[in-house]
């Protein structure tokens, strides 16, 4: 039965998705490809890994994939000190330590900007571990960050936070059980139809119905 609250943190958590998506956009004009913005927003939630040849080919990404990735990395740095928490971020992780839930943040963001995000939440004490990029071969929806947050802490088994349908597809993928929040973009539709148990449109409605979704409380 869960124990542990497993949180994405891009879109989630903090307001990233439209600055990742412009980031992704300018790093790929480096390489003469332009790409429409709204189909790069439809890929965010995957790892750098997983996007690149989903929005451009597996020809392009045997040319350029690491490169473009570097490129992105360059292009979403200059935005990272605009980025903000989201209204009620802080205060859910606080909500889900007191009902007795291990929090683990799932990301494959950057190291670098996951530590960013970590500061801006004033987040390292108020959580039992994280992930990043660096800590699996592929990432969502490959459950793989999902699996690895869980070992981080010991979990026996977990229950996703997120705001893709990516997010929902990795934990299914993982045998999870999923809660979303719109913050990304997605639709209820697309959100439920990836798998999540119960959707709602932001942080404080989850905080105002925590006691009627999978994250009420820990077996």
């Amino acid at each position: 039965m869960p124990d542990t609250a497993v949180l994405d943190v891009d879109g989630t958590l903090v307001d990233t998705n439209y600055h990742h998506a412009l980031a992704w956009f300018r790093a790929f004009r480096r390489f003469e490809l332009t790409l429409p913005v709204w189909r790069l927003h439809r890929a965010i939630g995957m790892g750098g890994d997983q996007l690149v040849p989903a929005v451009a080919g597996e020809e392009f990404e045997a040319a350029h994939g690491d490169a473009v990735r570097d490129a992105w990395v360059e292009e979403f740095d200059p935005l990272l000190p605009e980025v903000q928490p989201f209204e009620g971020a802080r205060e859910l992780l606080t909500e889900l330590g007191r009902r007795g839930w291990t929090v683990v943040l799932a990301s494959s963001g950057k190291g670098a900007h996951v530590d960013a995000y970590l500061d801006l939440l004033q987040a390292r004490d108020l959580v039992a571990g994280w992930t990043t990029s660096d800590d699996a071969d592929a990432t969502k929806p490959a459950p793989d960050l999902l699996q690895v947050a869980l070992q981080r802490v010991s979990g026996r088994a977990g229950v996703l936070l997120g705001d893709s349908v990516w997010d929902c597809e990795a934990a299914g993928n993982a045998g999870m059980r999923s809660v979303a929040v719109r913050t990304g973009g997605f639709s209820v539709e697309e959100l439920t139809g990836a798998g999540a148990g119960v959707v709602v449109d932001s942080l404080p409605e989850l905080l105002a119905t925590l006691d009627g979704t999978d994250l009420a409380h820990p077996a």
